[in-house]
């Protein structure tokens, strides 16, 4: 990896804003001796914000480095990842290509119709073509790819994301026990676990049913990345911190919600003043506050939570 950020990179980060610790007050938390902050990585940019931007900054900077003119990625309806790579693309005067789950829809999704508008080529494919993408996790696998493009598998699930993730826990200026953040593909976990030490506990909240293959996921990226040391197999998972993946509060599966969800949401929102959505930010802070509420944490520990921006999929649900 080079030591710098491709100029045209530089130049897009520095229209940047500051991701800040807001701590968080509520009766509960002071009943049960909970320190809670909310670190606000939604706040980065009006688009391409919180893990999006974290997981694609050295994705990016690999493709223009090696002078790639196309980014070929997969994505959903409402795909946070999809959006902000095409925002990303039209910004750095990269071609992108979106492979889309389903068949094309009479009207395109908000999120689709900002990804044509910024010049992205829509593709649609089978469901069933589309789970088979899943197996093309590098930068080149994908078959029948051209001299010039540039893959980046679903959510940009790629060992270089993980460094643009650890810059995220450098920036946590004061102590914690505990790091929680909502959790898709893994990535953005395991470029926290690679980041931590100590005797500090990661918890991912698993936005999506029948996740129990996101630790194998998780320790895949982890082997792969520069940040942490080679692992023989006998010792794989045995990493600086220590981790979880929860999976008691996805509400039914990916962007699957429950009237309890979306109480919790509203009610948040009214008393933090922070907007939230129900796939992934919503769903680990509901985890997160029953958990508290079922005193799975000791008295006096801080916890940062992540808020991992993703704000315009909130255009998916009429409920909110």
């Amino acid at each position: 990896m080079p030591s710098t950020l491709h100029a045209k990179l530089s130049a897009l980060e520095r229209g940047f804003k500051t991701s800040a610790l807001e701590k968080i007050a509520d009766p509960l938390l002071q009943k049960r001796q909970i320190d809670l902050w909310l670190k606000r990585d939604d706040l980065l940019h009006p688009v391409i914000s919180g893990n999006k931007w974290r997981k694609l900054k050295f994705i990016l900077n690999h493709a223009l480095e090696l002078g790639s003119d196309t980014l070929i990625s997969m994505g959903g309806f409402y795909s946070n990842h999809l959006h902000a790579l095409a925002y990303a693309g039209k910004e750095l005067g990269l071609k992108t290509i979106g492979l889309v789950r389903g068949e094309p829809p009479q009207v395109l999704s908000p999120t689709l119709e900002d990804c044509r508008n910024w010049g992205m080529e829509l593709r649609f494919v089978s469901r069933s073509d589309y789970r088979r993408l899943r197996q093309y996790r590098e930068s080149f696998d994908l078959p029948g790819i051209s001299p010039g493009q540039y893959w980046l598998p679903e959510g940009g699930a790629q060992a270089l994301a993980l460094q643009g993730v650890a810059e995220l826990v450098e920036e946590i200026g004061i102590p914690f026990d505990v790091l929680c953040l909502p959790c898709g593909t893994g990535t953005t976990l395991a470029g926290c676990i690679a980041a931590l030490d100590g005797a500090k506990t990661a918890i991912g909240f698993a936005a999506l049913k029948n996740a129990d293959f996101l630790a194998s996921d998780v320790e895949r990226l982890l082997t792969k990345s520069s940040l942490t040391p080679a692992l023989s197999r006998r010792e794989r998972g045995k990493f600086r911190c220590q981790w979880q993946i929860n999976q008691n509060y996805h509400c039914g599966g990916f962007a699957k919600t429950t009237p309890e969800l979306l109480e919790f949401i509203r009610i948040f929102e009214l008393t933090q003043q922070i907007p939230l959505e129900p796939v992934y930010t919503g769903k680990m802070l509901y985890g997160l506050f029953d958990m508290i509420a079922k005193g799975e944490f000791a008295p006096g520990q801080r916890i940062i939570a992540v808020h991992t921006g993703g704000l315009q999929g909130r255009r998916g649900f009429n409920a909110i």
